[in-house]
């Protein structure tokens, strides 16, 4: 019976190889009715036809030959078709019922042809059992194969996604700018996913950085978009253009849901938000819709578009996006905020420091400030030229510890307490010392908030009159000095310690004998502790600078350099002044010398340099007498002043003059403290100083009606544009100044 089997179903075999395309292309027919979403892969369905007749050729070979079913192998093309399946994103459960439907039919038609050949019910009945048993071993044995092909290409392709992932972690967010982040995921998702991606944020947040409600068709501006088209146009929509999407479209939908799409489209079916002007020159047909989400605010939308690649996204590939995206997301609202902050401590930095020259006659000064090109943010450097009585002036560089909009506040704060110091005439070393205070005092108001607060600054006072420089160091690196090239090569200053730091005519001698001439290059500055410890004081030191003399007063980011050490960056910045103090450049062309040479494109560090070139006061504008102790002296100072006035065209200011110059002499006699000098200097003002060894302050009060004293200092205040007292190491100075005609 055995035989009579084999025999029969090798005839049977040979009786249908001439109609296996028939058989396979009607097996093809129940399988499509069973499993209709398989047909929606038009290419994989028409290579299935094709498989299905190998297997029909290679189950029919195997009964008509008589072979072990179990030494069979699948055909190449059913392994292909797995892989095909495995590409295309079908289910291994699809693919696997699709098997068992296919034989099954098989088994069916077979057993109907055996039927139809024979009369005899037990070589029927036993055929059938034997073509059930062989048909099970075909279907178990190439199955084996067909799933291990499947899955080897589904390892990959998740292998492939995992990749992805892990270069989107790796390449989107590199930085912090928002239109580099966007391009970085556009570059990403065209790296074998997607043909086109396009990144669209809504322009409420890239216009002021805040983050709105959308609205039903809110405005969208595309960010960057990038094609595997190598720049052929596939997109309706420049990159930088603004637009907003029709309110039926599906990208409104997204924006307005916030849920992601997987589209699947016909060629004929791309909607005009996708499809660019024109002829359809694109197959697209599968897109994926993407809100940007972070935080839990909507900041756009992006597209992942395929139309050279067959294969179309699935549901795998939409939670890969997905991922992409919010990981972009979170990146992009990282360099918003970023951003944002950055401007507004920018723009507060700038609006805290100088905003145009002041007017002053000592020095000519220029200055730059550069905030930093790294991701720290905005420092809170700063410079500042303060005027002062007598015709010298002030120049300030600081620089407060920390980044962003708070160190920005404390160095406007700390720019206004120097300047109210400045104004009352205080020497380098007690600014600084009374500046030491206000920081201490502004960490304990701010305890709570567990951020300290530090900074450093350099305080300069010039007086044109003597040339002489006086500093005085919290923890700030020193300036650099050129002087004319006839004067190189001299030494350096001494502490001023033991004189007065101030210009007065009583102790222009002492300064004299206690002040040596400023180096080309790096001054011996004592440098004193960083303004916020306490306890520690600070010291002035003076130098006499010769006519035209160059200082640069800088925070320390002139001078970091990853390519050298600080020593040889001094260097470099001593000579490079020096060299433009020969060239008898502008401070504003120094300032552009000198950052060309110290600084990278993008320092590391904010950066304030001010640069100042000195002037000398005509010494014919400078007139100083020394008083006797003896009120019988204040008439001779009244003629002195008239003499003076008159020798330099000021006949008109005499008569003002003389009753101020009367009125602080008396002063300085009746209460100072000998020895007394009366100093005119005639500047951009007309300013009368009158020095005692006293260092106790008048004070202007309201004489009542019958007081015999009490109304010189109003008198004084009346013809007098502005006045002020100046103490010194050994007095003080009244000083009033005077507008010229």
């Amino acid at each position: 019976m055995e035989k009579d089997v084999s025999a029969f179903l090798s005839r049977l075999a040979h009786e249908l190889r001439p109609r296996s395309d028939q058989w396979a292309a009607l097996l093809m027919e129940r399988t499509r009715g069973e499993l209709p979403e398989l047909w929606q892969h038009e290419d994989l369905a028409q290579r299935a036809l094709s498989e299905t007749a190998d297997h029909v050729s290679a189950f029919l070979d195997a009964l008509d030959q008589g072979r072990d079913i179990t030494e069979a192998q699948a055909p190449p093309a059913a392994v292909e078709l797995a892989r095909g399946f495995a590409e295309g994103g079908v289910p291994l459960s699809t693919l696997l019922r699709t098997y068992r439907l296919g034989h099954v039919s098989l088994l069916q038609l077979l057993q109907e042809e055996a039927i139809r050949l024979t009369d005899d019910q037990r070589l029927a009945n036993a055929a059938t059992l034997r073509l059930i048993e062989t048909g099970f071993a075909y279907v178990d044995h190439s199955s084996e194969q067909v799933v291990a092909a499947y899955q080897e290409v589904r390892d990959r392709r998740v292998q492939r996604r995992l990749m992805l992932a892990n270069e989107a972690s790796r390449r989107i967010g590199t930085t912090l700018d928002i239109t580099r982040t966007a391009e970085e995921l556009a570059e990403v998702g065209t790296d074998g996913f997607a043909d086109l991606v396009t990144v669209d944020l809504l322009d409420s947040v890239l216009q002021d950085g805040e983050r709105h409600p959308p609205a039903d068709a809110p405005m969208l501006r595309r960010v960057a978009q990038r094609s595997v088209l190598d720049g052929r146009p596939d997109s309706p929509v420049d990159t930088g253009r603004r637009h907003v999407y029709a309110s039926e479209s599906a990208p409104t939908e997204v924006l307005a849901t916030g849920r992601p799409l997987l589209l699947q489209l016909a060629d004929a079916d791309a909607p005009a938000w996708l499809a660019p002007p024109g002829p359809p020159r694109f197959g697209f047909h599968s897109v994926l819709l993407l809100p940007l989400y972070a935080r839990g605010t909507l900041l756009g939308l992006a597209q992942f578009v395929r139309h050279r690649t067959p294969t179309p996204f699935d549901d795998d590939d939409l939670l890969l996006a997905q991922e992409i995206a919010a990981r972009a997301a979170v990146y992009i609202d990282n360099a918003r905020r970023y951003t944002h902050e950055r401007t507004t401590a920018l723009a507060l930095q700038r609006s805290l420091l100088p905003q145009r020259q002041v007017e002053q006659s000592a020095v000519e000064t220029a200055a730059r400030y550069l905030p930093s090109g790294s991701r720290a943010g905005v420092g809170g450097d700063w410079y500042d030229v303060i005027p002062l009585s007598g015709g010298r002036v002030a120049l300030v560089v600081g620089d407060v510890v920390g980044r962003g909009l708070r160190a920005a506040a404390t160095m406007g704060r700390l720019r206004t307490a120097v300047r109210a110091f400045a104004d009352i005439d205080l020497m380098p070393d007690e600014l600084l010392t009374h500046l030491d205070d206000v920081v201490i005092r502004l960490q304990r108001e701010e305890a709570d908030e567990g951020g300290e607060i530090s900074a450093t600054c350099l305080y300069a006072v010039y007086d044109p009159a003597t040339r002489l420089c006086s500093l005085a160091s919290a923890g700030h690196v020193p300036p650099a000095v050129a002087t004319p090239a006839a004067d190189a090569g001299t030494t350096g200053p001494t502490s001023a310690d033991a004189g007065p730091a101030d210009t007065d005519t009583d102790t222009d001698t002492t300064e004299a004998q206690n002040t040596e001439a400023a180096p080309a290059g790096l001054p011996d500055l004592p440098i004193g502790p960083p303004l916020g410890l306490g306890g520690l004081p600070f010291e002035t030191a003076q130098w006499e600078l010769p006519e035209g003399s160059l200082l640069a007063l800088y925070t320390d980011g002139l001078i970091q350099s990853r390519t050298r050490d600080l020593d040889a960056s001094l260097t470099l910045l001593g000579d490079a002044l020096a060299r433009a103090g020969r060239s008898s450049a502008s401070p504003d062309e120094v300032c552009e010398r000198l950052l060309a040479t110290m600084l990278p494109a993008r320092p590391s560090d904010d950066v304030a340099l001010l640069v100042a070139r000195t002037r000398a006061l005509d010494p014919g504008h400078v007139a100083t007498l020394d008083l006797p102790s003896d009120f019988a002296a204040v008439s001779g100072a009244r003629r002195f002043a008239a003499d003076t006035l008159g020798s330099w065209g000021l006949d008109e200011l005499s008569f003002a003059t003389e009753l101020i110059v009367s009125e602080l002499v008396t002063n300085a006699i009746r209460y100072g403290k000998p020895p007394v000098h009366l100093r005119l200097v005639l500047d951009s003002a007309l300013t009368c100083e009158v020095f005692d060894a006293n260092s106790t302050a008048p004070h202007m009060r309201r004489a009542r009606t019958f007081d015999e004293g009490g109304r010189g200092l109003l008198l004084v205040a009346q013809f007098a544009e502005r006045w002020g007292t100046r103490h010194g190491r050994e007095g003080k100075t009244i000083w009033a100044e005077q507008a010229l005609p």
